[in-house]
């Protein structure tokens, strides 16, 4: 018995040190991959000059809205390297701070959604019910509407301001999380290892963190990399709308309204702004394509 012990371990360590070398070689090369690092870069530079924008930017009091009218609407040279808007203030310092509310504004819309849903997800497929009936029609409402158009009324009730914007967003956005997550769970909670779980007596929570979450871990995370570029449009959109950060802060989609009445004489007001959504979203869809191509491999 002891003999046959010690066999069964071997090979468990055995199969372990196979799962552990297949998945460095898949890492490998997903890193190989020149889209997922190229788009990686970028995203890695874009959050570097968000977060030291303080330090780098070529004028720090002018990308917080320090107006300067001397130097208005002054095309790309040494001085303003992408030139000046409306109120002369540096562009280049501008989507500095813009890309602040973007790349933040963007996250903390979907990890609170995600916070919100996946939770509620997993407590409705597994209880069933009245909790899943009451959870799942909740969602339907909030899902039968476009989250921007849910997000407009919440922020012209609440106010317009970036926190109001965000809120408004997190609210039309949790359902689809706990529509995701539901439908996972009820897939796996007929599974024989949740069974077992069961017949073994453990409790509907234990169940839950330990055996159901861990199996749709993966997906919410690959959901939530998809996300991140939608609600940064969204977010950006309610800034064009006057509805998300208003002036003088700096926002992307703030910035494009600001340069609308002048695109055929000064076009690098809204222009570049809007080059700058373009890439990062660009960025992070790409690379949450290649990641998710990783971890379904």
């Amino acid at each position: 018995m002891r003999t046959e012990q010690i066999k069964f371990n071997e090979l468990a360590e055995q199969a372990a040190a196979e799962h552990r070398r297949d998945r460095r070689l898949k890492m490998v090369a997903f890193l190989k991959r020149k889209t997922a690092t190229s788009a990686l870069l970028v995203l890695l530079l874009i959050a570097a000059l968000a977060l030291f924008a303080p330090l780098i930017a070529p004028y720090p009091d002018q990308g917080k809205g320090i107006v300067n009218l001397e130097d208005r609407l002054q095309p790309m040279s040494s001085k303003y390297l992408l030139g000046t808007d409306t109120f002369g203030r540096d562009l280049l310092s501008r989507l500095m701070y813009g890309a602040r509310v973007s790349i933040f504004g963007g996250l903390f819309i979907v990890g609170a959604a995600a916070l919100i849903g996946v939770p509620l997800g997993l407590w409705a497929g597994y209880s069933e019910g009245v909790p899943g009936v009451v959870i799942s029609r909740v969602g339907e409402v909030f899902i039968s509407f476009p989250a921007v158009l849910i997000a407009i009324a919440i922020t012209t009730a609440m106010g317009a301001g970036l926190m109001s914007a965000v809120i408004a967003l997190i609210i039309p956005w949790w359902p689809w999380y706990a529509r995701i997550t539901q439908g996972e769970v009820l897939r796996l909670k007929r599974m024989l290892f949740v069974e077992a779980a069961q017949m073994l007596g453990y409790g509907k929570v234990y169940i839950l963190i330990r055996h159901l979450f861990p199996n749709i871990f993966r997906t919410v995370t690959v959901m939530m990399l998809l996300d991140f570029g939608p609600a940064i449009i969204a977010i950006g959109l309610l800034g064009f709308l006057g509805l998300g950060t208003q002036p003088p802060n700096a926002d992307w989609g703030l910035m494009v309204w600001e340069g609308a009445p002048n695109l055929l004489q000064q076009w690098w007001i809204a222009i570049f702004p809007g080059v700058a959504m373009f890439i990062l979203v660009m960025a992070v869809n790409i690379f949450g394509d290649n990641l998710q191509d990783y971890l379904d491999g």
